[in-house]
């Protein structure tokens, strides 16, 4: 499943503007994987929304992915930003869930403090979360995460690169298996066309690709690396 955090919400935070988006990606990992992960959904679908206020930002959204028999997994995550201060830190608190025709995704509540970063002219920045993690009805529900996230916006804004690295510990020998740790990162490269001379600024479409690098996630036993096709509109 994946999982997807707009880097950019950094900077559009810092305007205070309310952005979403809809992402299309087409999976590589059934063709590079062929007998671990073998009926692989290759069409997945992002929804992605990010709302600024005077108590903070609201973070969502919903990932869907597709088999020719239809929908065969929906997850979704939803942020809140709390800040009532000035300064780099926030309070986060986070909800993540979900299911698939294989198996139910555990219900995970976060919170903690995050640190964010942006460089004056807003073209790149970072942001670190450390948590505390409550996986319900698994062996051993108390954890923890840290995410990083991280953007860069180059040549004249058409390009970006964007990402988070999620690493979380997760104590079940059914649901995680191969050990108590998970790591999971996804950088995204996107080409922003309507920065283009050739297309109209509100044009905002953007070509690019995603790479899941992951190890032991998702009851999958090891390291993986699966690239994507990706399309993303903004609104």
């Amino acid at each position: 499943m994946r999982k997807l955090f707009l880097l950019s919400v950094l900077v559009i935070s810092s305007f205070a503007l309310k952005a979403q988006n809809v992402q299309l990606h087409y999976d590589l990992g059934d063709a590079l994987y062929q007998d671990e992960l073998n009926g692989r959904p290759k069409l997945t679908t992002t929804v992605e929304m990010f709302k600024p206020d005077k108590w903070g930002s609201t973070f969502f959204f919903v990932d869907m992915d597709y088999t020719s028999k239809g929908v065969a997994a929906a997850y979704w995550e939803i942020a809140r930003e709390l800040k009532f201060w000035k300064g780099p830190l926030s309070a986060h608190v986070e909800y993540n869930g979900g299911t698939s025709n294989v198996v139910s995704f555990s219900n995970c509540y976060l919170f903690g403090p995050t640190y964010t970063y942006n460089n004056s002219d807003f073209s790149k920045g970072f942001s670190l979360s450390a948590m505390y993690k409550y996986i319900q009805k698994i062996e051993k529900p108390n954890n923890f995460q840290v995410t990083g996230t991280w953007y860069l916006n180059f040549a004249k804004g058409k390009c970006s690169f964007t990402g988070f690295a999620d690493l979380w510990m997760e104590r079940d020998k059914y649901t995680n298996p191969y050990g108590d740790f998970i790591f999971l990162t996804e950088p995204q490269f996107w080409v922003n066309l309507n920065k283009f001379d050739a297309f109209n600024d509100a044009f905002n479409l953007s070509l690019g690709t995603e790479v899941e690098i992951s190890n032991n996630f998702g009851t999958r036993d090891g390291f993986y690396v699966i690239p994507t096709l990706a399309l993303k509109w903004a609104f």
